[in-house]
């Protein structure tokens, strides 16, 4: 496989960017964008799993449930036989990201969440929201089979 640019990659563990060799997307976990919602399912898990967000059913299912469905439409929709599917997919796990950050508004509000918290899980959905957002753009305005 040849390396021919640049790409920027998700560091999960430290939270940013970086910039490494450029290679074909095989599989949705190549995606970058998959990869950023893997990491905002984890950290949404850890955070609900505790205090009073653990006890409150509803709430942290339904954060849990919007958060999984982030990832799990990028890929399904990558696995699908058309873009006009995939495109369709990506705009659903776009949805659930303005899902997730709804939700993260009643927690702040209810007292579940610090203010430290929140800012940092909305602002890795909003960029999640906008890597979507210009994923489904390059998609739309590349040339490839009809839609």
């Amino acid at each position: 496989m040849k390396a021919a640019y640049h790409k920027t990659t998700f560091h999960p563990k430290k939270g940013n960017l970086f910039m490494e060799k450029r290679r074909n997307v095989r599989t949705f976990e190549d995606l970058l964008v998959w990869q950023m919602g893997i990491e905002l399912v984890k950290r949404v898990y850890v955070l609900t799993a505790s205090g009073m967000f653990s006890r409150d059913f509803g709430l942290r299912d339904q954060i849990r449930r919007a958060a999984v469905s982030i990832p799990t439409n990028i890929a399904e929709g990558f696995e699908r036989a058309s873009r006009k599917e995939y495109l369709n997919f990506l705009n659903i796990a776009k949805g659930s990201a303005g899902e997730v950050r709804s939700l993260l508004y009643v927690a702040l509000e209810v007292g579940y969440l610090q203010k430290e918290s929140d800012k940092e899980l909305r602002e890795a959905v909003t960029r999640i929201s906008a890597y979507l957002f210009n994923h489904i753009k390059a998609i739309k305005s590349s040339p490839g089979r009809p839609t």
